[in-house]
């Protein structure tokens, strides 16, 4: 049994960075740093390794989007743009690969649960943050999908708690998608 306060930290963290996410705030990546350690330890504790090194990852990555967002050195925040049909494409296919492969490993070699489900949650992650970090509005759409799965996961688990808050994600996850279809439209910045 993981401690519930943990779960409830690392929830109530990683909901304001989703927020600001959402708001196109690059305030977003340093709240997610602090949640991303939480959370990695609570499903560490929950034996979901994915999860877990997905976790490692958003940090890693927070810190880049952090640096992109501001300008990456160069002065000029990116604006929101789209991903090209080609790109989504194998964005997709490689996501199918990796997903098959590392479910595998982990259903193999290791006692994780759901090591399949888990796997797709984590490349569809991982697809999403490589793309909010680029701010792609097709970065909603990743995170919709991972978020749906990842409610149904969670709530199999028994981290209710969780699965509520990823319920919430993909409601924001929607609302992002809507605003940032405006931003693409506007032209970004905003």
């Amino acid at each position: 049994m993981v401690a519930p306060g943990l779960e409830v930290g690392a929830n109530a963290v990683n909901a304001l960075s989703i927020l600001l996410a959402a708001r196109n705030s690059v305030h977003t990546w340093v709240t997610g740093i602090i949640g991303c350690v939480l959370f990695g330890v609570l499903f560490f504790l929950s034996r979901l390794y994915a999860d877990t090194v997905l976790q490692v990852f958003f940090i890693a990555t927070s810190a880049v989007g952090w640096r992109q967002w501001r300008g990456g050195g160069g002065g000029r925040a990116l604006p929101v743009t789209r991903v090209s049909s080609a790109s989504l494409f194998l964005i997709l296919l490689a996501s199918v690969g990796v997903a098959s492969v590392y479910g595998y490993v982990l259903w193999r070699f290791t006692d994780a649960f759901a090591p399949f489900l888990d796997s797709v949650i984590l490349v569809l992650s991982v697809a999403a943050q490589l793309l909010l970090m680029q701010r792609k509005y097709e970065s909603w759409w990743c995170w919709l999908l991972a978020d749906t799965l990842a409610v149904t996961l969670f709530g199999i688990r028994g981290l209710w708690i969780t699965a509520a808050l990823y319920s919430l994600f993909w409601i924001n996850a929607a609302l992002a998608l809507l605003r940032w279809r405006r931003l693409v439209a506007a032209g970004s910045p905003a």
